[in-house]
């Protein structure tokens, strides 16, 4: 058992600090502190699935309101735009201790292989997840293959 123990070196990490080795390690845990932008606002996590008929797309928008998300939809190209506002306050009585507000916009575009059939293009917002059902149009024959002369 004793052939198990480790010397413990509370200044091991610094002695073999580099400053220009590794930079990007300095900040990668404020980075990955969560869901959110380097603004405070929650950014919009998209999933895109596909089969034959149609592109899925699953976009986690917590916190928002159905009538603060547009989606808009171009040929294959999406675009989703969230309106976040956020207000805690903490009273005591009639007096204001504490406040904070937020009012922010996210968005976020992508560019799909196929284009999309907008007639027939659904969207549900349920529970802070956004659904979109994006039936793809029917092509003629596909691509067309030129003659070369």
């Amino acid at each position: 058992m004793a052939n198990n123990l480790i010397r413990f070196n509370p200044f091991g990490d610094l002695a073999r600090f580099d400053a220009f080795r590794d930079f990007d390690d300095l900040f990668k845990g404020l980075r990955s502190a969560g869901s959110l932008a380097a603004d405070g606002a929650p950014r919009l996590n998209i999933e895109v699935s596909e089969n034959e008929q149609s592109y899925v797309v699953k976009a986690d928008v917590p916190g928002a309101k159905k009538e603060d998300v547009k989606v808009t939809v171009d040929g294959n190209t999406v675009s989703i735009r969230v309106e976040t506002r956020r207000e805690s306050e903490q009273k005591d009585g009639d007096t204001l201790l504490h406040s904070e507000r937020y009012y922010g916009v996210q968005s976020r575009s992508f560019v799909l292989a196929q284009d999309i059939d907008d007639a027939k293009a659904e969207a549900r917002y349920t529970d802070g997840v956004l659904a979109l059902t994006l039936p793809k149009k029917a092509s003629g024959n596909g691509a067309k293959v030129l003659q070369i002369s």
